[in-house]
């Protein structure tokens, strides 16, 4: 296993290339499945649980960390698990803290109520936005995510790769799917396996709202379980992806 040390990191973060001069910002909203010891280390669900895709998308922070490498660019993951908080939805969405995912009910946060819920946000969403934010300036924003083959009760995914966009600004990400395409051999969904947004997520926070250009490439876990496999995909996937940029910069 290859030893990746962060330049920067924090409690809800950290942060890989920072000197790298590459265009985008590689992002892993859901890195890690870390949950903090100042909320018991645990949220009262099976370790299973815990490694399934309901706590963090598994396979995505090491394709992250390895397109950033293929890209040349910094990448900045979360370190937290998604049912602590959601850095990928807004302050005021009622998914912020998940109290049931996929059949799993999650018993730390069934009462969760504001003053708790404020201590998530000011020790763990804040911080990972605001690092984000100042990584972002002048980047495209590369999101990276993972999806499981099937949810519990519901018929298998038949996508490979997903490119989940908004109306708002498609530029980039329809430039991707077309690259995505041309491999034969590539089931890829155009917003699927779900819609591509959501107001007040992080790519509407973060790009969205300012114009800057960006895509959120979801990859069915299954495909990236390993290292080698995370390379492999990361290799394949950065030239599509410089191209399609380059496509929409010299567009205008």
């Amino acid at each position: 296993m290859t030893v990746i040390r962060p330049e920067i990191r924090h409690e809800a973060f950290e942060v890989l290339g920072a000197g790298r001069s590459g265009p985008w910002l590689v992002t892993c909203d859901h890195a890690t499945n870390r949950v903090p010891d100042w909320l018991g280390g645990t949220l009262g669900i099976a370790a299973e649980d815990m490694a399934r895709h309901i706590a963090y998308d598994v396979g995505a922070r090491g394709l992250a960390i390895a397109l950033g490498a293929a890209l040349d660019s910094p990448v900045i993951c979360s370190d937290f698990s998604r049912l602590v908080i959601d850095p990928n939805r807004g302050e005021d969405d009622p998914t912020l803290v998940m109290k049931l995912y996929d059949g799993t009910i999650i018993p730390a946060n069934r009462h969760v109520g504001a003053a708790e819920a404020e201590e998530r946000l000011h020790r763990l969403y804040r911080p990972y936005h605001d690092a984000y934010a100042q990584i972002a300036e002048g980047r495209a924003i590369l999101a990276i995510h993972s999806f499981t083959p099937c949810l519990k009760g519901r018929a298998p995914r038949p996508w490979h790769i997903g490119v989940l966009h908004s109306p708002e600004d498609e530029r980039l990400s329809l430039a991707v799917i077309s690259g995505l395409q041309a491999v034969p051999e590539w089931c890829v969904g155009d917003n699927e396996p779900y819609s591509g947004h959501l107001p007040g997520d992080a790519i509407d926070r973060h790009a969205l709202q300012s114009g800057r250009h960006n895509t959120l490439i979801e990859l069915r876990n299954d495909l990236i379980a390993t290292e080698a496999d995370q390379t492999e995909w990361a290799q394949r996937l950065a030239p599509i992806l410089s191209a399609a940029l380059d496509q929409v910069v010299r567009a205008g």
